[in-house]
């Protein structure tokens, strides 16, 4: 019997993609594992590998299509000798057309064609989804089995025929199970606040002007999304404080000259990571994350870094920053970041943490705030380090290298005087860095 290739869920966010490359062609035979299309997500391309041997009887989304909903049938896997009946085949979705006109409202997933039967809806347990292959879905059904009893063994944790196969075999008989539960007990993700001009009013307001329309990609749309969603519902406050560089400076340059044979360049972002890193353990109740009805208060440092990439930007993670000399938070940056923009970064490298640094002061920036990105709780806005004249501890004038820095907080998770006592925390290490390594 046909069973359906369904677009996957290549991370937890994931509810759209581009099906970015055909590694198979129709007749080709394919095994578990084997490694069948690349698939573009908001993020990365990664590889995705077939569930189920068989032969790949119909290609239903062709490569190049974006907006490919998670769960869409995307090819048809047939038995060896076994023919794909029109019957059998469901209504593929039709590749994005070119960009037109702008539409009044955001783009709605198509309805399926009435002629075509509905792709089974994944298995649920307590809201989550189970990741299951058609065939193993089939499977469980003629055989009375609860999928959230077994444990995957595909991809992601994807429950394959093998492992249905084996829960049969050591499972007693299952008594018959009710009829699935209709798709509308599957909950829909929330649709996006409807725009307050619609595009088309704003095309019109510039009618007659000479301007390029740009297709939003995945990206884009993603920081729309989460940063729409951060300003309206994280209740932001601000800290601002000056922070002296002088003597950071010239260790940088002495542990610079000390380790040129290596070839080993420490930037002062390496050092803002360590100090960020250091003071989440010095002031462990910042150390945390917001998640919904709770907060996660994190035991490792995690501290994402924003790395600006053609099109938008990448968060990546670094774990356990506090424990990792400067020298290894170099390597490691400047990998993420080369990734990064080459889009080669996998979902485990840019997700989690607990607080987030941007640094502008490469472009001149003097300060700025920075948007939280949820769940993290703050992200240290960083802007460049200027010469002025300030007041010495002797009283006296004099200048000295200063950068303004401003700790954007989550209300919710951070009070003041904690996020206070987090910023001075980060202050005292960038203006003592020596201490800070101790």
């Amino acid at each position: 019997m046909p069973t359906e290739i369904l677009m996957p869920a290549l991370s937890p966010t994931m509810e759209e993609g581009t099906l970015a490359k055909w590694l198979v062609k129709e007749g080709d035979t394919v095994s578990s594992g084997d490694v069948i299309a690349e698939i573009e997500t908001d993020k990365a391309t990664m590889e995705f590998e077939a569930v189920d041997e068989g032969v790949i009887g119909k290609i239903l989304i062709p490569e190049g299509t974006e907006g490919v909903k998670v769960n869409t049938p995307i090819a048809i896997l047939v038995e060896e000798g076994e023919e794909v009946g029109d019957a059998s085949a469901p209504a593929a979705p039709a590749p994005a057309a070119a960009p037109a006109a702008p539409s009044p409202a955001p783009a709605t997933p198509p309805a399926p064609t009435a002629a075509a039967p509905a792709p089974a809806a994944p298995a649920t347990a307590g809201g989550a989804r189970i990741f299951a292959s058609p065939l193993a879905r089939r499977i469980a059904a003629e055989k009375g089995l609860d999928l959230s009893a077994i444990q995957g063994s595909g991809p992601h944790g994807r429950i394959v025929k093998a492992d249905v196969l084996a829960a049969t075999a050591a499972a007693p008989a299952p008594a018959p199970q009710p009829a699935a539960a209709p798709a509308t007990a599957a909950a829909a993700p929330a649709a996006a606040p409807a725009p307050a001009v619609s595009a088309d009013a704003v095309a019109r307001m510039y009618e007659g002007r000479d301007y390029e329309e740009v297709t939003l990609d995945g990206m884009r749309k993603t920081i729309a999304a989460r940063l729409t969603e951060a300003k309206q519902t994280i209740p932001h406050f601000y800290l601002r404080r000056d922070i002296r560089l002088d003597a950071l400076l010239k260790f940088r340059a002495e542990l610079n000259a000390q380790l040129a044979d290596r070839g080993i360049k420490l930037s002062v972002n390496d050092f803002i990571i360590k100090a960020c890193a250091q003071a989440l353990q010095q002031v462990p109740d910042a150390n945390a994350v917001w998640a919904g009805d709770r907060i996660l208060r994190l035991k490792p440092s995690d501290v994402a870094v924003a790395v600006a990439v053609e099109g938008g930007l990448f968060t990546p993670v670094l774990q356990d920053a506090d424990k990792k000399s400067l020298s290894a938070l170099s390597a490691e940056m400047k990998d993420l970041a080369t990734r990064a923009r080459d889009r080669k970064l996998t979902p485990h490298e840019y997700q989690g943490g607990s607080f987030a640094i941007s640094n502008l002061g490469m472009f001149g920036i003097d300060n700025f705030d920075a948007v939280i990105n949820p769940p993290h709780a703050a992200i240290l806005a960083v802007g460049a380090g200027v010469k002025k004249p300030v007041v010495g501890d002797d009283g006296e004038l004099t200048v000295a290298t200063v950068m303004s820095v401003t700790l954007s907080v989550d209300h919710r998770v951070i009070d003041g005087a904690l996020g206070a006592q987090l910023l001075q925390a980060i202050k005292d290490n960038l203006e003592n860095p020596v201490a800070m390594l101790a």
